[in-house]
């Protein structure tokens, strides 16, 4: 790093050290080496995520920092065991002139470019991959293509149904194994689990709890999904936020808090429309009285949405208007 580069830091930790985390700093001015530590350390909640794996006419690559303006994270989705698909193909594709310039803007524009690993389509755990070449063959991705981390869209639902541990050990080993490759600080790494995998007792192997219990300290936070997973589930303000249904018991937002999950961590996760979903939608506005409710009580990890274009600036703006507004 050059000297500039340094003192240029020097300046800007000071600043930083007097900001609310709430806070995005602009990154103009620096060279590329000092945007990407700033930008690549652990950024402080709230996180305003929003994944995208739909082919938009006319994209070539991530859309304009403009259009998911009150972001502060876009998750090319998804890279699969097979390799890159949809926005992820699209990441390679586009060439390293491209992928160089669209970096930039969104590094001065504090929003963080990451990939998201597997999805519904991939079941790691039941396909026999090997957990640790896995996080080898992703964190290598990643480095390759100057992404800013991954998230671990984990939906191997037959293998968390087994209950015999299978998927929590597989899990807690490649997390283990991506963070060695994919340092705390440098990269950021989060997951992706269904609301449901938090309820106590429901798994035989713990499912998410167990692996918050084994791997959580090396899970920056989790985008946790609170759709698809009925008709009547995370509908409202109350069963989102403090009382489930008893399908899925303890598994609100601050029941999973009380089973001992980090409340800053657990970044309320929906569907931008009810057409992106099978169920679990909330519509914008009141999402934003729930997202509220809970910043009263002292939560603060943020919301994210499935996905792009779907959501975009104004979609975020209107759930952020009663907490954070953009």
């Amino acid at each position: 790093m050059s000297s500039k580069s340094l003192a240029a830091l020097s300046v800007l930790f000071s600043v930083v050290a007097h900001l609310s985390p709430v806070f995005s700093l602009p990154f103009e001015g620096l060279d590329s080496s000092a945007q990407r530590i700033l930008n690549l350390a652990t950024p402080a909640a709230p996180h305003f995520v929003v994944y995208s794996d739909e082919w938009v006419s006319g994209e070539n690559g991530p859309p304009n920092v403009t259009d998911i303006n009150g972001f502060n994270v876009f998750a090319l989705s998804f890279l699969l065991i097979s390799g890159a698909s949809d926005q992820a193909e699209e990441w390679v594709e586009i060439g390293a002139d491209s992928r160089s310039s669209i970096k930039s803007q969104y590094a001065d524009a504090g929003i963080l470019l990451i990939v998201s690993a597997f999805g519904s389509t991939d079941t790691p755990t039941t396909s026999g991959a090997d957990a640790v070449d896995t996080a080898n063959t992703i964190a290598a991705w990643v480095k390759q293509y100057d992404l800013d981390g991954v998230d671990i869209d984990y939906e191997d639902l037959s293998a968390m149904d087994k209950g015999d541990g299978s998927a929590e050990t597989w899990l807690s080993n490649f997390t283990t194994q991506l963070r060695t490759q994919l340092p705390q600080g440098q990269y950021l790494l989060t997951h992706a689990p269904l609301a449901p995998w938090f309820s106590p007792g429901q798994f035989g192997g713990g499912a998410y709890l167990t692996v918050d219990k084994n791997v959580g300290s090396l899970i920056d936070w989790y985008n946790v999904q609170f759709y698809n997973q009925g008709s009547s589930e995370y509908t409202t303000c109350s069963g989102l936020l403090t009382t489930s249904s008893s399908t899925w018991p303890k598994t609100a937002l601050f029941q999973i808090a009380a089973s001992g999950i980090d409340q800053d961590k657990l970044v309320i996760g929906k569907p931008a429309t009810s057409s992106d979903a099978s169920n679990g939608y909330i519509a914008p506005a009141t999402l934003a009285t729930c997202v509220s409710q809970a910043k009263s009580q002292g939560w603060n990890a943020g919301v994210m949405v499935w996905e792009y274009p779907d959501a975009a600036a104004s979609w975020i703006s209107s759930v952020r208007a009663d907490s954070w507004p953009v």
